[in-house]
């Protein structure tokens, strides 16, 4: 099985609606150029994209299909920054070697089946001496407190659906191997993380993965598979808005980073 974990899923859109160039790519903003190309592989909702456009000359999204790339292009027209547009593989990318000073890609290889072949392939359309740059959740790495069994058992449902469809949760612990593996002799290797803690955040954060667990193709994926029922996934999200609601409730969420040079 192939395919986005997650789905596109209004509650999925909705976190991922959150992320800014400043909140999910700082590590690679004090290193863009206003003359510079960047290729933005797995642009989803754009907004990131868009935060990205701002800083450089131009910007190519690439997404999976028509489908998702709209959502991008939608949110460009909406605030009026002009992009490219391609429909593509990160495995094998239909695009010239040497085309961008830059390619980013934010929480895209955990999602791929082989993350050293799209990283060749990013290393390749980008120009000799130019950035590539991957950020990259670890799901085994999130710390939460208060630890239930509810939690650990979402973390064990999430985990068979994101293997099962060729992925692997823990990206971000592997990123500067894979860069090895695929190349790349100068790498810089970081770690960043989100935190939330306070009541607002956890009510947001709670309440998305609620829905997440119940109404999502991840939800779907893991009652087709036989790997839970459907009172099971209701019980999850049950505990999820239980830590939202406890003043106590902490969480903090592990991401692996690398900027490599080609």
């Amino acid at each position: 099985m192939i395919g986005y974990v997650h789905g596109h899923h209004d509650s999925v859109l909705k976190s991922h609606r959150t992320r800014t160039a400043e909140n999910s790519a700082g590590h690679l903003l004090d290193l863009l150029e206003p003359d510079m190309s960047l290729l933005d592989i797995g642009s989803g909702p754009g907004t990131i994209t868009v935060d990205l456009a701002r800083q450089v000359g131009r910007v190519t999204a690439l997404e999976t299909s028509e489908e998702v790339i709209a959502l991008t292009r939608a949110e460009a027209e909406e605030q009026g920054v002009e992009l490219d547009y391609v429909v593509g593989d990160v495995h094998a990318l239909d695009l010239p070697d040497d085309s961008f000073d830059v390619v980013h890609a934010h929480q895209v290889l955990q999602h791929v089946h082989d993350p050293v072949t799209a990283l060749r392939e990013m290393k390749r359309v980008c120009r000799p001496g130019g950035i590539v740059s991957v950020r990259e959740s670890d799901y085994h790495g999130f710390v939460i407190a208060p630890r239930t069994p509810s939690y650990d058992r979402w973390l064990e449902l999430y985990d068979v659906a994101a293997r099962e469809r060729g992925g692997e949760p823990d990206a971000g612990r592997y990123l500067l191997g894979w860069a090895h593996a695929a190349g790349f002799t100068e790498v810089t290797s970081l770690s960043s993380t989100w935190c939330w803690s306070t009541q607002e955040a956890r009510d947001w954060w709670g309440t998305l993965w609620s829905e997440r667990i119940t109404g999502t193709a991840l939800a779907e994926q893991l009652l087709e598979g036989g790997h839970a029922t459907r009172n099971e996934l209701e019980e999850i999200a049950d505990g999820w808005l239980a830590w939202a609601a406890d003043p106590d409730g902490w969480m903090s969420i592990l991401h692996g980073v690398i900027i490599a040079r080609a």
